[in-house]
């Protein structure tokens, strides 16, 4: 393990190293020799700037395609005929680009939080405050425990690093039981839920609801890993999602879409969020307009590479007409967007453009129009002049969640749920209902597991997390999750709207229908080959981690 460890910590070094010239807001670096300087660490400003790192830039190789290729790609809400094929067609190896990308940015996160906790708790001057000191290192430990939670749904027993001092010269390092990996991220995040503030320290920062939150969806998920519901577990997920519900102040946005712009960061739904920076170094900045967006009209640049990327017809079936999320989510030819923005032909002027709102175009088949694309809309959010500015290739400063109130109304609900057929209970039932109502769909009197699975798929679709619920579900009930994947058409379809602009209905129709086999193999990610050349010791068969 010592070469690919070492290779995971210089890398995380580094990327700390190129963000210090940033400068706004809490997004500031602290200077290059900062990080390890025994004499940095004397104000709480220091501190922030020290763990601010752990907002972005080590989280980026994930956002920038694993995200959504793994997240959502593998899970059925995405068919493509070239981009992220491997991931959508379940047929993924060990050396498709996200699972590399992917790994290796958790365990950056992982390097990069161990040095924070190690450097927070060994330099802090006496003359800061312990309560800023806690929050430093329990920001620390949040996005440890977070990344592990990525890296044991994916890839099962990983090795569990606590220390990269000691990291650097220990051989012996080998994967650890999936068993131990939960137990530690729920013991890192529980501390974060203990020691972080109620209150933002600076905008968008980590609060202790963020962590109950996080809590309440670990709690959820590892119920499940022994087989059956573990009812403890699930008894702590409902009482944290409950807590974070009632007690944090955050409220559902009134609209959907609103939540998307990114005007509207770090607003009164959001819980957890990476904080990124259109103008920074490569790295910090949102990369995902760039192959979301179905072409460069709508970025303004010479990226949105997205044009053959849209919704499953899976996905597609899933949405009522009146569901306000699919146009949120997914663009369906004739849809109108006021607030983003196309340049298009002049028809008054050949050869000259006009830029105006954007009204989603259809495309000629032939002698026929009609799209054979829902394209994605979430995260594409236009051009500079819809940003005030902040927009440039490939970037922008949207905010990616990681967790908002939608999410843990949803976690509670099947907390309360839990192993029953269905459930009645008043007050998961008011949260559950609360999502809805704002989708504009009808309320529901009992809801079973399929209804908050499906109410998860509309709610957060391209949001990176449909892959992680089948993966919950595999836990426990490995054939159902296999049967959903396996009854999923990822096929071409046809899309036919009732007017070119500002259409109200459409006739969405199977053209090529495509099924991709699923067996019990599919549930873990496969080692990157890079990292077993370089690393043996992940063959041998994990063990029980010790805890101090």
């Amino acid at each position: 393990m010592k070469k690919i460890n070492y290779h995971i910590y210089i890398i995380a070094f580094t990327c700390i190293l190129a963000m210090s010239g940033c400068s706004k807001d809490f997004l500031n670096r602290p200077p290059e020799d900062g990080i390890v300087d025994a004499n940095f660490y004397k104000t709480t400003d220091q501190i922030l700037a020290g763990t601010a790192p752990l907002y972005n830039i080590v989280w980026f190789a994930y956002n920038d395609k694993a995200s959504h290729g793994i997240g959502d790609g593998r899970a059925g809400v995405l068919m493509s005929g070239s981009y992220q094929v491997s991931n959508i067609r379940m047929q993924t190896t060990d050396v498709t680009p996200e699972v590399y990308s992917s790994w290796t940015s958790f365990f950056n996160v992982v390097a990069q939080s161990n040095q924070v906790i190690n450097n927070v708790t060994k330099y802090t001057a006496s003359s800061v405050s312990e309560s800023v000191k806690q929050a430093g290192i329990a920001e620390g430990r949040f996005m440890r425990g977070v990344a592990y939670a990525y890296l044991v749904q994916n890839w099962g027993p990983v090795p569990i690093i606590a220390d990269n001092n000691v990291l650097l010269t220990d051989t012996s390092i080998s994967r650890n039981t999936v068993e131990s990996v939960w137990e530690f991220i729920i013991r890192d995040i529980r501390f974060a839920a203990q020691h972080l503030p109620s209150s933002p320290m600076q905008k968008g920062r980590l609060t202790k609801w963020a962590a109950e939150g996080m809590l309440a969806k670990m709690f959820l998920t590892r119920a499940g890993i022994s087989g059956t519901r573990n009812q403890q577990d699930l008894d702590s997920a409902a009482w944290y999602a409950n807590d974070v519900i009632v007690n944090s102040g955050a409220a559902l946005m009134d609209n959907y879409e609103d939540l998307f712009l990114t005007k509207n960061n770090n607003n009164s739904e959001s819980l957890f969020a990476l904080q990124w920076k259109y103008d920074g170094d490569w790295g910090t900045q949102n990369s995902v307009q760039a192959f979301l967006a179905f072409g460069s009209e709508i970025t303004g640049f010479g990226d949105g590479w997205g044009g053959d990327l849209g919704a499953s017809l899976d996905q597609l079936r899933l949405y009522t007409q009146q569901d306000k999320r699919r146009k949120g989510t997914f663009m369906y030819p004739g849809d109108h967007y006021s607030y983003i923005h196309q340049s298009v032909d002049d028809p008054n002027n050949p050869g000259k453009k006009i830029i105006q709102e954007l009204q989603v175009p259809w495309r000629y088949v032939g002698t026929e129009r009609y799209n054979t694309r829902a394209w994605v809309k979430k995260y594409v959010v236009g051009r500079p002049e819809d940003n005030d500015g902040k927009v440039t290739q490939q970037h922008t400063e949207n905010n990616t969640y990681m967790l908002r109130l939608a999410d843990v109304y949803l976690v509670y609900a099947e907390a309360v749920l839990g192993n029953a057929a269905s459930t009645s209970d008043g007050q998961a039932l008011l949260y559950f209902n609360k999502v809805r109502k704002r989708a504009g769909v009808p309320e529901k009197t009992s809801i079973t597991w399929d209804d908050i699975y499906t109410e998860r798929r509309l709610e957060l679709a391209m949001e990176g997390q449909a892959w992680y619920d089948l993966v919950r579900l595999h836990y426990y009930n490995p054939e159902k999750a296999i049967a959903i994947l396996n009854a999923q058409d990822r096929g071409t379809y046809r899309i036919v709207p009732n007017a070119e602009t500002n259409a109200t209905s459409w006739t969405v129709t199977s053209d090529v229908p495509a099924y991709y086999p699923v067996t019990e193999s599919n549930f873990l990610l496969p080692l990157p080959a890079a990292e077993l050349t370089a690393a043996p010791n992940l063959r041998k068969p994990p063990v029980a981690y010790k805890f101090d």
